[in-house]
């Protein structure tokens, strides 16, 4: 029979360690989680950091330090694919993710030094045109 080794808990991103416990913890809260807030919030997430992505927290966008219109396409795709898989079950959250999401196609469109045609922009193989 052999001892259990001690084991290495898991780190965060800042080196903090974790026990067991605490991962257990939250992974029993995730589980109570229901699916439409976790979709939200994953939205959310991919909005904002699109919106950083464009510039759009920075006073002039264009000289924004964090600005990557390439990186703020795959965002904004992501996020028009999760949008248009998830939309009968975001209920009354829907029509305000969609107007989120067809702002920053938008800002995408007007930060774009060559737009791209319509039907041809960040996601809109799923939401259609955006003008």
């Amino acid at each position: 029979m052999t001892e259990r080794q001690p084991t290495q808990p898991p780190a965060d991103a800042g080196g903090e360690q974790f026990d067991d416990a605490d991962v257990q913890l939250n992974v029993r809260e995730l589980a109570d989680v229901p699916s439409v807030e976790v979709i939200s919030r994953a939205a959310v997430m991919l909005m904002s950091a699109a919106a950083e992505k464009l510039g759009l927290s920075h006073d002039d966008p264009d000289t924004a330090p964090s600005r990557d219109l390439d990186e703020a396409r795959r965002l904004i795709t992501a996020l028009a694919g999760l949008v248009t898989s998830a939309v009968e079950y975001l209920g009354p959250h829907a029509g305000p993710v969609r107007d989120g999401l067809q702002s920053l196609q938008r800002a995408f469109r007007e930060s774009s030094a060559v737009p791209d045609a319509p039907g041809q922009g960040p996601g809109e193989k799923y939401t259609g045109p955006v003008y």
